[in-house]
């Protein structure tokens, strides 16, 4: 399809710039046949249907970003880490990166970070960087410490003291995103309560969210965009949380794309709707006329203008469906993107 059948015009002005004081102090949009319902997003619990199994992403974010300076100049330079390639020592990994700084950054350039330092190995066609992160004691501590959370592009201020713990879903446990689950970030111990005493029954997926969450779609054609791959692992426990809830005749929520992608790219051939054990990479692609198996509902935030998120939850509820709900969601101040509000789509309409 068309990239441009999945724009719509997004004022900054609707962009979150911060999170509510309240996790789950957000609207939730209710989307389905018949309309739309304007709800607060307190009552999710209610709306998730007696024996469903709801899944979530226990990826955790790291502090990616690196603020320092060129070594013998002092020029400033700002580093995103996107994915890690491999481990040298505990004080030594090698890092896909992207840079911003005054001038083009060369292999052999190196970077002070406080305890942090950087080597610059290579540079790629597209303008990402490999390069040695080193830190005496240990890159992971380090980067906890000295490192920044990275906010994306669109929240336009320096990360805070609170972004740390708001930045990151209650139950995030393996490291290595470089963008939230964000659909995941309204969730509260008393969400998970809730739904637990509804008897639904909660299992967890990891995909780790890597740099094209961040990047926009170039090509007209979506089948021309190059989906840059992400890690996820999808284990025996929620191979079997979803085999009981079939059993049960109990529906499947995905609460976020991410958990939608992870489920889709891990569906059993022989029966669709099930899932069966994956651990590697996934550059699935889910656009209109996808075929889900899996995934019967799906909680998600509110996305940018001509994403592939946006044409996943256009798959899933219909293009025109979901562009009406959102310039509804528009006149109604709704808060958009990463820190903004939630939609429920408690059905697959198309």
């Amino acid at each position: 399809m068309k990239t441009s059948q999945f724009d719509y015009e997004l004022p900054e002005s609707a962009i979150a710039q911060q999170p509510l004081e309240h996790r789950d102090g957000s609207r939730l949009l209710e989307l389905g046949r018949d309309g739309v319902r304007h709800l607060p997003f307190r009552s999710f619990p209610s709306l998730v249907p007696e024996g469903a199994l709801v899944i979530l992403n226990d990826t955790r974010v790291i502090k990616a970003r690196i603020l320092g300076t060129r070594h013998g100049t002092g020029g400033r330079v700002e580093l995103l880490l996107t994915r890690l390639l491999s481990t040298e020592s505990e004080a030594s990994e090698i890092w896909c990166s992207l840079g911003r700084a005054g001038g083009k950054l060369r292999p052999g350039t190196r970077i002070d970070a406080g305890p942090i330092s950087v080597e610059v190995l290579s540079r790629d066609d597209d303008g990402s960087l490999r390069v040695r992160v080193f830190a005496e004691g240990g890159v992971a501590r380090a980067l906890d410490v000295h490192g920044h959370v990275p906010l994306p592009p669109y929240v336009r201020r320096p990360d805070s003291a609170a972004d740390v713990e708001r930045y990151q879903t209650v139950f995030a446990r393996h490291s290595g995103s470089i963008a939230a689950p964000t659909a995941a970030l309204h969730l509260t111990p008393d969400t998970l309560r809730a739904l637990a005493a509804r008897g639904v029954e909660v299992a967890f997926v990891t995909l780790h969210v890597g740099i094209g969450t961040f990047r926009p779609v170039s090509a007209e054609d979506l089948d021309e965009h190059p989906m840059h791959s992400e890690e996820l692992v999808v284990g025996p426990d929620v191979v079997r949380a979803v085999r009981r809830a079939r059993e049960r005749n109990g529906r499947v929520v995905a609460v976020g794309t991410t958990v939608v992608r992870a489920l889709e790219s891990a569906k059993d051939p022989t029966d669709p709707r099930m899932i069966r054990e994956l651990s590697g990479d996934t550059a699935l692609l889910i656009q209109p006329g996808y075929d889900f198996g899996p995934v019967d509902s799906l909680l998600t935030n509110f996305h940018m203008p001509k994403s592939t998120l946006m044409a996943l939850v256009a798959a899933f509820a219909g293009r025109e469906r979901v562009l009406s709900a959102y310039a509804e969601a528009l006149a109604e101040r709704y808060r958009f993107l990463s820190y903004g509000d939630a939609m429920w789509i408690p059905e697959r309409l198309t």
